[in-house]
């Protein structure tokens, strides 16, 4: 019983320190060495890139401060149901 206690009190503390390390569960669009790129002509469409190269061609950039980080985030959802064309301007 004195087993149990003391593995039931080690996990319960390991699992309050989670969040004090910082430890994201939340899934990121694009790899720390990567941006992510909306696909021109097209709702859904997305990419990621090395930060060293332009966006190839059929994508751009995403406006500084309105790029998607994580999967399902503010700016994920917002570029979803949007469509832009090759400079970038959202099209109707």
């Amino acid at each position: 019983m004195h087993q149990v206690r003391t593995r039931c009190a080690a996990a319960v503390m390991i699992l309050a320190l989670l969040p004090a390390t910082g430890c994201d569960m939340r899934e990121r669009v694009c790899r720390s060495q990567e941006y992510p790129v909306k696909a021109v002509g097209n709702r859904t469409g997305a990419a990621c890139v090395p930060k060293d190269q332009q966006p190839p061609a059929g994508y751009v950039r995403y406006p500084a401060g309105k790029e998607p980080v994580y999967v399902d985030d503010e700016w994920y959802r917002y570029w979803q149901t949007k469509v832009v064309d090759e400079h970038g301007v959202i099209v109707s």
